[in-house]
């Protein structure tokens, strides 16, 4: 606060009163002799005539500067000259909304031209970093939005940035892809448990490589799919290549994705494999491959949707935090010039978990294609072709129809438990 003040040139003194004898004398200034009267009560004033005070409010963050200058767009004309033109209504209304975005109750029915615009100006201001409001702020949209707000994410080893964003990431909804490669997230994560549950239920495209993953989280992963049709049932590429833990007992969970399209199951810890490959190819129809497969690659899988900028403001919040950690460079140096490297990277583990896949061998699938014969056949050959075809199926449905009871009714204690916490 700061004060400034203007007064008179001539003060005005008042009257002025001498004490004698124990009693009070007023001082006559014109005549310059003392009269012996007693004063005449006046209203007490603190300041002279002609005083004022101005007060000046200086706020912290200057928010009122900027809003004086927040609806103008500041432009140079070809001259060099400053030129200054007042900004719409809808722009200032946009800007006002983002500001407030964590305070909006709803935005179901609202148009999406206008909602992309309004989560972009939102975005820039930073609001879906911050730990409670922006959480708050982006649930609105996943709820109104979907898949428009994020439709693929791609988080390989970004480990510490699923630890800091859980809840954020829980929020997005209808997700078609989805990568957590390389994040050693292991059976017990909540992230693993949130895959199961109906809002992820659309998710096509899962790559868990490298995540300690073990037969028990295959079992709790695929249990509303075997038991309930609910969960991954629209899954159709899987990669849980580089766990080593999960064995032959594991890969029976994976045979009720019935719309599994390609596997990759490099560097587990199989030990019939070739008993494994007939099981996978009998009851999906999954052939095994010899050359690596596209889908796989996981340059194909980014982040894409509205909140592709947010996610990466995410990852450069926690680099910034992991900043002050660079200092220790001169101790790490010292520790490997004496001989200790006790520490080691995960990005190290990755590699050196790779390097054991392809010494295993390649252990991918995939489902043919059925290609239509476009040679010239007899009636005869394709009626029995026909019947034959029919027969099989039939026998097929049956079959199926049997395992299903027998799945059913052959229930383990841990499968009951596991239905008991959905």
């Amino acid at each position: 606060m700061s004060y400034c003040l203007h007064s008179e040139s001539h003060l005005d003194t008042g009257p002025i009163y001498v004490r004698e004898n124990g009693k009070l004398h007023m001082v006559n200034q014109g005549a310059g002799g003392i009269q012996n009267v007693t004063p005449k009560t006046r209203p007490f004033r603190l300041f002279s005539r002609g005083f004022s005070v101005e007060l000046c409010m200086n706020r912290e963050d200057d928010r009122a500067r900027r809003q004086r200058t927040d609806h103008f767009i500041f432009t140079y004309t070809k001259e060099g000259n400053l030129r200054y033109s007042a900004k719409s209504l809808f722009s200032l209304v946009l800007g006002y909304i983002s500001d407030n975005v964590d305070h909006i109750d709803s935005l179901i029915g609202f148009p999406e031209q206008i909602a992309e615009k309004l989560f972009s100006a939102a975005e820039a201001r930073q609001k879906f970093t911050e730990p409670v409001t922006g959480l708050r702020a982006l649930q609105k949209f996943t709820e109104a939005y979907g898949n428009l707000v994020l439709c693929s994410l791609c988080l390989r080893n970004r480990y510490l940035v699923i630890s800091e964003k859980l809840e954020e990431i829980k929020s997005f909804r209808e997700l078609t892809c989805l990568d957590l490669s390389c994040c050693k997230l292991g059976d017990e994560h909540e992230l693993l448990e949130h895959l199961t549950k109906e809002a992820l239920s659309s998710v096509k495209r899962l790559l868990l490589k490298d995540n300690s993953l073990s037969d028990a989280g295959l079992r709790r992963m695929t249990a509303p799919v075997r038991v309930l049709k609910k969960g991954l049932e629209n899954l159709s590429v899987l990669d849980l290549s580089c766990n080593p833990k999960i064995t032959d007992v594991g890969i029976r969970y994976l045979l009720s994705f019935k719309k599994l399209n390609c596997l990759d199951i490099s560097g587990t810890g199989l030990k019939d494999v070739n008993a494994v490959i007939k099981r996978i190819q009998t009851q999906i129809g999954l052939v095994h491959s010899k050359v690596p497969l596209k889908e796989f690659d996981h340059s194909n899988c980014k982040t894409e949707g509205w909140a592709e900028q947010t996610v990466l403001q995410w990852e450069q919040a926690v680099m910034e935090a992991i900043k002050p950690q660079d200092d220790l460079g001169s101790r790490t140096a010292a520790l490997r010039f004496y001989g200790k490297t006790h520490r080691i990277e995960e990005v190290v583990k990755c590699k050196l978990v790779e390097a054991e896949t392809k010494a295993s061998g390649n252990l991918q699938f995939y489902k043919e294609k059925v290609q239509n014969c476009h040679l010239p056949l007899k009636k005869e050959v394709a009626g029995s072709h026909e019947l034959r075809n029919n027969k099989k199926r039939a026998l097929a449905e049956q079959e199926k129809e049997r395992t299903s009871k027998q799945k059913h009714l052959c229930l383990t204690v841990e499968d009951w438990d596991l239905l008991n916490t959905y």
